[in-house]
């Protein structure tokens, strides 16, 4: 074998010699803001990494299975369980579902009680023909979990379970502890001390996926779910466990974003945070200090309509939490923001990770990601900022002190508001939502209210005010249900005049615009007059009338239009030509439609004009 280097015949290249060549490209173009990206997150993105730019990264000599288990635990192979969730109406039902897909390659399946169980349920019906010697099963439950803990000791069932007892996720979700006001030590202490009979018994979920389905940034998510973490870590410590006993026994759970490479170097932060955070409580040994992570892909992202986006949004996501290193992954269907999936759906959202695994072998290779001069930046940039949010937490007296005081609900409202309004401006897209939609598409018979039980918080008062979950298109979404569900449904014809490119270039962007409302869109090859342009919308019966052309057109074009229309129909400008613009609204132009502005609240207007909103 040759121990040539590959390449050795081009010299390398300095970054001084890239800076020089960049700033020659950009001919005066400022550099930072045009290849420097800014995060959500808080930070700054450089267009490109060098081994350079690793050197102040302290963690990078650990290897997989070594602490701080940045790069995971596993050591000759990158598997994880598939997981796939069901919902306990009836635990004949939930099992034979559980049932068929662990036969149809889910290794792990996940029962939701979503509202306050007022008895245990039948867990001998619920396991029926599971193996919990090799299957885990996770029961997210918000409350009697010492109750349900024991039946499954009594009956040999707790093997591999995952008791997802979370009352401080529910202090995010609904205000309280699940059941109660004061947070539920005495439960928590004796779910520990039960789970010392069972090696791999967890007893204790830290649900920070919460925080992004509610809009937070992947720091914030990061930083309060370790904030949790501490507190029971700090509770039960301080009420005489043993770390040992309490931090092998918690899982955490993370949504999965779109953001690809961020979504993966957060995981492997997330790890590297908490193993430092357990070591500082004196454990018996490093293992004590791994992180054992779920993800779930999120909410946030999922859309009802083009609903079948949602694979793709959701691909990502599963391949970004595989790569991070996740222990076990759970895909949410396509369809899930209807209430209620399908067979159809749920044998997707299965076989999406089956794909990675089988075919491409994201399964086999331990942190993959390691050494790249990208994710390695995004790694250690999310775990400084998360690192300096959480301590913010801790100096104003903890996670619970924080919500109660609202200033957790703060950060996440005031991150949340940023993301819609660029969500509004078309700055953020949801394909098939807020850009490119079908306007042909009805969903409305398609929604249900298929819930199992009630969620939320059953005390009577709120010791904390809820974070509420959201989805980043669910305004445009009832925008186009507004539509859907008026009387008449309004018709855009495209008056197209003038310059070939513009007018075409134009009216495919007011094509787009309407058709987020879910407006019917008629567009034209082009007229040869206003007058002729003007008549074929009439002959339409068209509620709106965009012309189409280039700016310099506009001068002499818009007025003629607007007097031919006298009123029979809503006039709308293509374009915002600034010269123009004062003179235009002298001739009686009110409407324009452009890039930049707020596509939410304009066509929010266009339906109140038409009497629909």
């Amino acid at each position: 074998m040759s121990d040539k280097k590959l390449f050795s015949e081009f010299p390398p290249v300095t970054t001084a010699q890239w800076e020089n060549a960049i700033t020659t490209d950009l001919k005066g173009a400022d550099y930072e803001k045009k290849l420097v990206w800014r995060t959500n997150e808080g930070f700054s993105i450089r267009p490109y990494y060098r081994s350079e730019n690793l050197s102040s990264l302290r963690y990078l000599g650990a290897l997989p299975g070594e602490f701080p288990f940045v790069r995971g635990k596993r050591i000759k192979n990158n598997d994880w369980e598939i997981r796939q969730d069901f919902c306990v109406c009836d635990e004949k039902e939930a099992n034979a579902a559980a049932l068929e897909a662990l036969s149809k390659g889910a290794d792990s399946v996940g029962f939701h009680f979503h509202g306050p169980l007022k008895q245990v349920p039948d867990t001998a019906v619920l396991l029926k023909g599971i193996n919990t010697e090799k299957v885990r099963v996770y029961f997210y439950v918000k409350n009697a979990p010492v109750s349900l803990l024991e039946a499954l000791l009594a009956q040999g069932k707790a093997q591999k379970a995952v008791i997802f007892y979370d009352p401080l996720g529910s202090l995010a979700r609904c205000g309280c502890y699940g059941k109660t006001n004061d947070f539920p030590l005495e439960d928590l202490k004796k779910l520990i001390d039960l789970a010392k009979s069972q090696s791999c018994l967890r007893v204790i979920g830290v649900n920070a996926g919460y925080f992004q389905n509610a809009g937070a940034t992947a720091v914030q998510e990061l930083a309060y779910g370790l904030s949790m973490g501490v507190e029971y870590l700090s509770q039960l410590t301080e009420a005489g466990c043993s770390v040992n006993d309490v931090a092998p026994r918690m899982i955490f759970q993370f949504a999965a974003g779109s953001n690809y490479f961020m979504e993966m170097a957060k995981i492997r932060a997330a790890r590297m945070l908490w193993a430092h955070i357990v070591k500082a409580y004196n454990p018996s040994g490093d293992d004590i200090c791994y992180m054992k992570i779920h993800a779930e892909t999120a909410l946030w992202n999922m859309t009802l309509y083009d609903p079948h986006v949602n694979i793709l949004r959701s691909t990502t996501e599963l391949m970004s939490a595989a790569l991070g290193g996740a222990d076990s992954i759970s895909a949410k269907p396509f369809d899930a923001a209807y209430g209620a999936s399908d067979s159809m759906a749920e044998r997707i959202a299965r076989n999406q990770q089956i794909v990675l695994k089988e075919e491409a072998y994201f399964n086999k290779i331990s942190d993959p990601a390691a050494g790249s001069y990208y994710i390695e930046n995004l790694t250690g940039s999310l775990a400084e900022h998360a690192w300096n949010l959480f301590l913010e937490i801790q100096d104003k007296g903890g996670y619970i002190q924080a919500m109660k005081e609202g200033l957790i609900q703060a950060k996440v409202e005031e991150s949340a508001a940023k993301r819609l309004d660029a969500m509004a401006k078309r700055k953020e897209v949801l394909l098939g939502t807020n850009q490119y939609a079908n306007f042909n598409e009805w969903i409305a018979p398609k929604i249900t209210d298929k819930k199992c039980g009630k969620s939320g918080c059953c005390a009577a008062d709120h010791v904390a005010k809820p974070i509420k979950s959201l989805r980043l298109g669910a305004a445009f979404e009832e925008l186009r249900l507004v539509t859907e569900r008026s009387a008449k449904r309004p018709k855009v014809f495209m008056l197209t005049i003038g310059n070939l490119a513009m007018r075409k270039a134009r009216a495919g962007f007011a094509c787009n615009f309407f058709a987020v409302a879910g407006f019917e869109v008629i567009d034209n090859n082009g007229f040869s007059s206003v007058s002729e342009g003007v008549a074929a919308a009439l002959a339409a019966n068209a509620d709106i009338v965009v012309l189409c052309s280039s700016d310099e057109e506009y001068q002499a074009l818009a007025p003629e239009a607007v007097k031919l229309l006298a009123g029979k129909a809503i006039f709308v400008l293509a374009g915002y030509p600034k010269a123009l613009v004062d003179e235009l609204k002298a001739a009686g132009i009110e409407n324009f439609i452009f890039a930049g502005q707020n596509v939410l609240e304009s066509l929010q207007g266009y339906q109140h004009l038409l009497g629909i909103a």
